[in-house]
């Protein structure tokens, strides 16, 4: 059932995407931008880093293997009395007797200071873990790590493929404003000139010229403000890109707004939650957390065991005779039996962490379904403004053609021919918008199931 399920939401993704194609531009583009951007050149940092820490962890099962040395001077403490006289100058005096000779003369008695001066201990050791509960549940919680940092930088990914695929529609939005706009001016100068005409043959009065200016000028104003924002909307594409602020962004005219929204939303929601990153990450940093749980058992409840090595030379003086050489074998027994209770409340922490990460799991799949429910409806409303504003076009530049053939044969006033050009702008304007705004709530919903 598990195999239907996935083979399903494969294929419905598959499908999605060829209805949401993007411009071979753009793909290009956000091909840069994955490449380029610094922020997800962070996060592929901070994944390298905890592949660097597993191999941290992975090390800890390994023996450990140094060189140790000391040489140490001493002068006083404590001292130790050996009586060698005491018990040896009898036996030499009975033998001098028997052999009626001096050969074994008298000695004294010995004293040893405890700190030997002109010591040396020179050596080599081996430490190898042979039973760690901290080692293997550290190793595995890492494992569980670098899914959980993989995770979240295919999350960036899809988030910054959608900011580059926004930025995009943007300045393509502003620069057919633009257009629109210079349109709108070509008109009004060609209008200025008919209006001169009519001043200077006596048939209209000197006002039509001066309104004619002062909505030419507010065409300017409008002008302005829109190359501002090409400029804005340019340095925030090749921002994104990590490109020069003025890079020349290429226009694609092929893109298309024939978007499907005809998708169900349980389709839409099953895609969401299986392919999501931000639910992959959460996921495993539950597995993470129970691995963390173990290693808090573990450390409450089990023994360590290291088995210790010392092969080296350890005499009076720094020479390496064979009389100095000596090696050491001995296992080493670590076990906490009681310590107020400390570890299990480490245990019990975790136990506690991991109940909040389930309940997060909880509150992301509600949201992430509101997210999907929220994107599709957008998206269809977004595909009806568009629809209802090309026929607002196309009504708006038949009404103004015919308002300026009256206009131009005197038998429309000014005020009509103006406001049949500002409606016929403001509809291109609004259709620009809708068309863009379309094309961005189709990304967002492909966002919103994790398929850009």
């Amino acid at each position: 059932m598990r195999t239907i399920i996935l083979l399903q939401t494969f294929l419905f993704t598959l499908l999605l995407t060829f209805a949401y194609a993007q411009s071979p531009v753009l793909e290009s583009y956000i091909q840069q931008g994955l490449k380029n951007n610094l922020q997800l050149q962070q996060e592929q940092l901070n994944y390298e880093r905890s592949m660097e820490n597993l191999a941290q962890a992975k090390a800890l099962f390994l023996p450990y293997v140094g060189v140790n040395a000391s040489y140490q001077f001493a002068d006083g403490g404590r001292k130790i009395s050996i009586p060698v006289g005491d018990l040896m100058n009898p036996v030499y005096s009975t033998l001098n007797q028997l052999t009626h000779s001096n050969q074994f003369p008298q000695i004294g008695n010995s004293n040893t200071n405890f700190l030997a001066t002109n010591f040396h201990d020179s050596k080599v050791r081996i430490i190898q873990p042979l039973f760690n509960p901290e080692i293997y549940f550290n190793y595995k919680a890492q494992k569980e790590l670098i899914t959980v940092q993989q995770a979240q930088k295919k999350a960036y990914e899809n988030q910054l493929k959608f900011e580059i695929t926004s930025a995009y529609y943007q300045y393509l939005q502003s620069d057919e404003a633009l257009r629109v706009l210079k349109n709108t001016r070509s008109l009004l100068f060609e209008l200025l000139k008919i209006n001169q005409r009519l001043v200077a043959n006596a048939k209209a009065t000197k006002d039509v010229v001066l309104n004619t200016e002062y909505e030419l000028n507010k065409t300017e104003q409008q002008i302005a403000e829109n190359e501002k924002n090409i400029e804005v909307a340019q340095a925030y594409f090749n921002f994104l890109l990590n490109r020069e602020m003025n890079a020349s962004v290429e226009k694609d005219s092929t893109l298309t707004t024939s978007i499907s929204d005809q998708q169900e939303i349980s389709a839409l929601t099953n895609t969401a939650l299986q392919q999501r990153q931000e639910l992959q990450q959460i996921q495993n940093g539950l597995r993470a957390n129970q691995q963390l749980i173990g290693l808090s058992r573990g450390n409450a409840f089990l023994p360590k065991i290291n088995l210790v090595g010392d092969v080296g030379y350890q005499g009076f003086y720094y020479t390496f005779g064979s009389d100095q050489q000596y090696w050491l074998v001995q296992f080493g027994l670590t076990w906490d039996i009681f310590k107020g209770g400390e570890k299990r409340a480490k245990t019990q922490q975790a136990r506690i962490d991991y109940q909040v990460m389930e309940n997060k799991m909880e509150q992301l799949k509600r949201q992430i379904e509101l997210q999907v429910i929220q994107a599709h409806y957008e998206l269809k409303s977004a595909r009806q403004a568009y629809i209802a504003s090309q026929s607002g076009v196309r009504s708006a530049e038949k009404s103004f053609q015919i308002i300026k053939a009256k206009y131009n044969e005197g038998q429309a006033i000014l005020l009509e021919y103006l406001d049949a050009q500002n409606k016929f702008t403001v509809s291109q304007l609004t259709n620009s918008i809708n068309q863009y705004e379309l094309l961005r709530k189709a990304a967002a919903l492909q966002k919103t199931i994790s398929n850009l």
